[in-house]
């Protein structure tokens, strides 16, 4: 298992925290994950390693429903988002781009910044390496650990034709 860093956050971090408005004059994700989290985080994309992990509380991605706020965490190299609940709309694009996203109040009340967090997404287990803990969430239907795995909806729909 792979674990990550924890960037931590609080409840209501709405797209237009996640990705403000004002850098959406571009398509390319990479040039929206260097302006990540910018207005509460200005530090994130500079810092955010690959595989690293946004903890957070209730409503995670409210706001307007722009995908560009979970493609550019993913493409800032977030591996997941771990939170007490989400915004539907965040949640329903993170799933067609293939970001997983877990939802677990345990693990968002419990796991710290800094602290190193590994997922199993076929159990739905979160390992806090830093507390030695694990917090159970809800494992992803094998069609969903399918879609995350070949990138998104798109591609999962075009591995099915044939």
């Amino acid at each position: 298992m792979k674990y990550g860093k924890v960037f931590k956050y609080n409840d209501n971090v709405d797209t237009d925290v996640i990705i403000p408005a004002r850098y959406l004059n571009s398509f390319d994700a990479k040039e929206l994950a260097t302006h990540a989290m910018v207005d509460i985080d200005p530090t994130f994309a500079s810092k955010v390693q690959l595989g690293d992990i946004i903890v957070a509380g209730k409503n995670f991605g409210c706001g307007s429903s722009r995908e560009h706020a979970p493609l550019c965490l993913k493409t800032a190299g977030t591996a997941c988002v771990i939170a007490e609940s989400f915004a539907r709309i965040f949640y329903r694009n993170a799933i067609n781009i293939g970001f997983p996203i877990l939802e677990c109040k345990e693990a968002a009340d419990d796991i710290e910044a800094n602290d190193e967090v590994g997922v199993d997404y076929a159990t739905g287990i979160i390992y806090n390496k830093t507390k030695n803990k694990q917090y159970i969430s809800q494992p992803f239907p094998e069609f969903l650990q399918h879609m995350i795995e070949v990138d998104g909806l798109v591609n999962y729909i075009n591995n099915k034709k044939g």
